[in-house]
């Protein structure tokens, strides 16, 4: 399958600038030093205190990340006579720290903005908490360093679940994306969908910049699903909960009847639900997703319709083996034909 041949990714850096540019309201971001460093690179997406290196302990000091310095270490700076907060300052500043954001809307003294300045280390000032500011921009940096992938296929939010149609290339994926969409359904993604894996076991699904809500018909060329269905009719992410492999119906290949062999398919190491659906002339592929998606729904607050057919069937074969030879057939009262 695609999925199975598409290339991980990681993006390597991005810029101060772009963070900046990025994040400039909401994180309330006001830059202290004009537009000095915003080509400095960042390629970690992790974010450093630097306390400990501020009182002397650099071993550990991870300097190639976003520093964040909230009222600990201004305060800490401020108990210091002259010499001693430049002698501080400079034992990170001969570092190639890519930026400085200060929290809590802290006074920034001239010595360390000189400082910053003669290292080309852009500071950056916030009135919002460290705690919330890490948290805000620990997502936003997660988002552009995640691993990434490529999936050909049509992107729907289906009854609030991801669903994620694959099959070769004119199998009709497009198609029925539009049919879910024109019953209600929202459009992620159509024919190019990156794939993001954000923390453990969870991947979110969008388009690309370029081609975003645009979907291509064969016969009718490209349309705009946001202009034609509105603003209801469209998300820019969503998670990936369900792949939906369409496969032409082949009469000499077995498919799934029951539902209780759970196949899976791994895409950058998270296991997801498959289904391999046979399609054919005629079959109502748009309402078999729907279902897809509400038996999903189902199974993930605890009802399995196919367990729950084997224990009911269990149970009747149990209760008929100690029946043998009584005939027990009821009919509704006074229901004649």
């Amino acid at each position: 399958m695609s999925m199975q041949q598409a290339k991980e990714t990681q993006k390597q850096s991005i810029t101060v600038g772009f963070l900046l540019e990025s994040n400039k309201s909401r994180l309330r971001l006001t830059s202290l030093t004009g537009d000095l460093g915003f080509n400095k690179e960042l390629k970690d997406g992790n974010i450093h205190r630097p306390g400990l290196a501020l009182a002397g302990y650099v071993q550990l000091f991870r300097y190639d990340r976003v520093q964040v310095c909230g009222n600990t270490e201004m305060r800490y700076l401020d108990t210091l006579k002259p010499e001693e907060r430049k002698k501080s300052l400079e034992r990170i500043f001969k570092f190639e720290v890519p930026c400085i954001i200060v929290t809590n809307n802290n006074p920034v003294d001239p010595l360390f903005l000189n400082l910053a300045k003669e290292h080309q280390v852009p500071v950056f000032q916030t009135s919002l908490e460290t705690t919330k500011l890490v948290y805000i921009l620990s997502d936003f940096l997660d988002d552009q360093f995640s691993p990434q992938t490529v999936v050909h296929g049509s992107f729907v939010d289906v009854y609030g679940v991801g669903v994620l149609m694959t099959g070769r290339s004119g199998i009709g994926k497009s198609e029925i994306a539009l049919d879910l969409v024109e019953r209600g359904h929202r459009l992620v993604a159509d024919d190019v969908v990156m794939i993001t894996r954000k923390g453990e076991g969870i991947l979110m699904g969008a388009g690309t910049d370029l081609v975003k809500h645009f979907m291509e018909i064969r016969g009718l060329g490209l349309i705009d699903v946001r202009s034609m269905f509105g603003i209801r009719a469209i998300r820019f992410q969503k998670r990936v909960e369900v792949i939906v492999e369409l496969k032409e119906w082949r009469p000499d290949e077995e498919y799934t009847r029951t539902g209780l062999d759970e196949d899976g398919i791994s895409i950058m190491g998270v296991q997801l639900p498959h289904v391999e659906l046979p399609i054919f002339p005629g079959k109502n592929v748009t309402v078999i997703c729907e279902v897809i998606a509400l038996n999903y729904l189902l199974r993930h607050y605890g009802y399995d319709a196919a367990k729950e057919f084997t224990k009911r069937l269990d149970a009747l074969i149990s209760e008929k083996s100690k029946q043998i030879g009584v005939r027990a057939i009821d009919y509704f009262e006074h229901d004649f034909e």
